[in-house]
Order: C-alpha cells, then structure tokens, then sequence
C-alpha cells in the first residue's frame, strides 16, 4: 500500500479563539470546533498554603453561568500534618466562607496488613444546616509518600432559585496505614449564587499538590 506524503506548508492551522481543530472534507482537510466539553479553567499549586481558593473574577477563575457543572480534581494532596481535607462555599466572592450546608458521607478502608477492611456511613462527618466546612476526606498521613487524590462536583452555582448540589469522591493513605475512601455528597442550602469555594485541612498546611478547575457544558 502506497503512503502520500503531504507539505507541512498546504494546511492552514490558524483557529478561531476558543475553537479546536477538525478534520472535514475541504482542500486543507480542517476547520474550526467547538471547545471540548470540558475546559480547564484554572490550576493553582499548593507550597505550605494554608487555603486554596477559587474565586469568581480573580486570577482569572470562572465560577459563574457560564457553566452548570463545575468539577475539581484533587492531585497529590499532601498535608503538612495528619489532617482531614475540607471545603467550604461563599457567596461573597471570597469575602465569607459560610455558607449552609447539609451533607453526607461514608467511607471504606482496607488496611495495608490486611487486618481490616471496612465499609459504613460516617455521622463524625456530616453536617446538618451547618456554616462549618465540610469534610470530604479521612484523615490523611504525612509521611513524605503519603497524599490524597480525588474530585468534587458543583452543580449550577449560579442559580438564584435552587440549592447547590455538591458530591465528592476522594482517596487517601491513612496514618495506620490504610487505603481510605470517602464518598460525601450534600447541598449548600442558599439560593444566593456561590462564586466562590475553599479548600483547606482541618489542622495545618496544604504542604504541597494541585488542584484544577474545569468547566462542564451541556450536553
């Protein structure tokens, strides 16, 4: 079989702002996409942080109606003593974090002897109309390989007439050591637009690890 050899020079590769690249059936073969589904918005860099923060219209987060579902990705989180990760919403740009929440969670486990495996709903965790943040890890250990690794789900936090839906799933090396697995799931219980969100741990610093904003569109 015959390969054809195409000039790098005959393809127009110029975009659009905010367009991707597609294949079609034109003399150079591309023109312009739509954006993906879902788009990265921001990535900040924990160095000794005692807070993370996403706030909407600085430095250059987008956490509007711009899109209904917001997702962040939590990688190699690593606390700088044994802590339990946490979050917290605001609907004054960053000015308050205290909003009221409703949530609930569970967890299971499988220590690395094998001498335990585990799985139940987890009442030290949850919040019932509280301004307090919200856990959505076990605690996590510090030795220098130790981290947590997860997602957290924000549903239309824009809107000014329904509650805002929360779900996370995170993953942690605990102190015993275990594989520790949290699901929590609840509402921020306003009808105010969120434009804005925290992480921290319950005690000390985020040592180190990123966190990434994406946006999520419509079907």
């Amino acid at each position: 079989m015959a390969l054809t050899k195409f000039n790098y020079n005959s393809f127009d590769l110029t975009t659009a702002a905010s367009k991707g690249l597609a294949f079609n059936s034109s003399a150079n073969g591309f023109e312009t996409a739509a954006e993906g589904s879902m788009t990265l918005i921001k990535t900040l860099t924990a160095s000794s942080d005692s807070t993370l923060s996403f706030v909407h219209g600085s430095n250059d987060v987008v956490l509007d109606s711009t899109y209904p579902i917001y997702k962040f990705e939590f990688i190699n989180i690593h606390p700088s003593t044994n802590a339990i990760f946490r979050f917290n919403l605001s609907t004054d740009s960053g000015s308050n974090y205290n909003v009221t929440k409703t949530s609930t969670n569970f967890r299971q486990l499988h220590r690395e002897n094998d001498t335990e495996t585990g799985l139940g709903y987890n009442t030290a965790e949850d919040l019932a109309q509280s301004t307090s943040d919200c856990s959505i890890s076990s605690t996590v250990a510090t030795n220098s390989d130790d981290n947590l690794g997860g997602t957290l789900y924000l549903f239309n936090p824009s809107s000014t007439t329904f509650v805002k839906h929360f779900m996370a799933n995170t993953n942690v090396v605990h102190p015993d050591p275990a594989s520790y697995n949290d699901f929590t799931a609840g509402y921020g219980n306003t009808t105010s637009a969120v434009n804005g969100i925290k992480f921290n741990f319950a005690s000390g610093n985020i040592d180190s690890g990123t966190i990434k904003l994406y946006g999520i569109k419509d079907s």
